[in-house]
């Protein structure tokens, strides 16, 4: 069963706040560029927004998404465009997703859950492993989510576990159901099958709800 502290109810502000002293505890700790992962979707972007304010180093953070949509950047479904938008002017470096891309280590992963337990863009039907030899795979979700019809790239479970700590935002009672049987591991959605490889490396795994 994964090892996961849980802080209920939290606010956008609380978030962004741990954040902040999370990554500037990262950065204290190395003169190195950090690289962190990041997803899309509605409810990051009022956090990025506030993260975006604070005082870090922005300038030694590299940012990946965790998936995208397969469209150009200008694209209203584009994830890695209003991740850029965002964190750009701020100072970090964000990553375009291609399959050639040499994947870091991450001081942070922050990934969020779909209602059917897919994670980045492993859907279910893609039948996701925590061994797959690839760190980028291109794929194409099925059924096709009506709002993102577009095939998708995507990190793949090795290199979302390549990493310190592992960060969820998790809203609503459906989602937090399939969140909490996963962790149980009740059931083998994408998130169970991650969520069981953290516990089994020992990674940290927070969740905001």
């Amino acid at each position: 069963m994964a090892n996961i502290d849980i802080i209920e109810n939290a606010s956008t502000a609380q978030i962004a706040s741990f954040l902040e002293d999370y990554l500037g505890d990262c950065l204290a700790q190395t003169d190195a560029p950090i690289a962190i992962s990041v997803p899309g979707g509605s409810t990051p972007f009022p956090i990025f927004e506030a993260l975006a304010q604070s005082d870090l180093a922005w300038s030694r953070i590299t940012v990946w998404p965790g998936d995208d949509r397969i469209v150009p950047e200008d694209h209203a479904a584009s994830n890695t465009g209003k991740i850029r938008a965002l964190l750009e002017p701020a100072g970090a470096t964000v990553v375009s997703l291609t399959v050639m891309e040499q994947v870091p280590h991450f001081a942070l992963v922050w990934l969020g859950m779909g209602a059917d337990g897919h994670i980045a863009s492993l859907f279910p039907n893609t039948d996701p492993k925590v061994d797959d030899p690839a760190q980028l795979r291109r794929l194409t979700p099925d059924p096709l989510p009506p709002e993102a019809p577009f095939d998708r790239i995507t990190l793949t479970m090795p290199a979302l576990l390549d990493t310190d700590r592992l960060m969820f935002v998790i809203r609503g009672e459906d989602k937090r159901a399939v969140f909490d049987a996963a962790a149980r591991g009740g059931h083998d959605l994408p998130i169970a099958r991650l969520l069981g490889a953290a516990a089994k490396g020992g990674q940290k795994v927070t969740c905001f709800t």
